[in-house]
């Protein structure tokens, strides 16, 4: 099993940037396909970001372009890059950790595949 700890989120006017981390512990990290996701109050959890297991690296089309996901092996982290923040991007956000050999090759999207999380970190962004 892996355990993962979110840290980063904060309040921030509109434009500003966060980056976000998420620290897993507890096995091989490499053993996991990372994303994260977010979910605004009132909405249903939806993803940010991910990275597929063989293909391309995913984006929600709300965060292109504005957003970056990395990730450090060394360090077992996942990260999000947040630039040019938007009210709408308020929510709290997940890391989330799917079991890789189970994961699709070229997809990663569905929270269906992610069976651990973390506790959340919550973003807010003011206008």
């Amino acid at each position: 099993q892996v355990q993962l700890v979110e840290s980063g989120g904060g309040s921030v006017q509109a434009g500003g940037s966060l980056r976000l981390s998420c620290a897993a512990s507890g096995d091989t990290y490499s053993s996991y396909s990372m994303g994260w996701f977010r979910q605004a109050p009132g909405k249903e959890r939806e993803l940010v970001s991910c990275f597929s297991r063989v293909g391309p690296t995913y984006y929600a089309d709300s965060v292109k372009g504005r957003f970056t996901i990395s990730q450090d092996n060394a360090k077992n982290t996942l990260y999000l890059q947040m630039n040019s923040l938007k009210p709408e991007d308020t929510a709290m956000y997940y890391c989330a950790a799917a079991v890789r050999k189970r994961m699709p090759l070229y997809d990663c999207g569905s929270l269906i595949w992610y069976n651990y999380w973390g506790q959340g970190t919550q973003v807010t962004v003011s206008s």
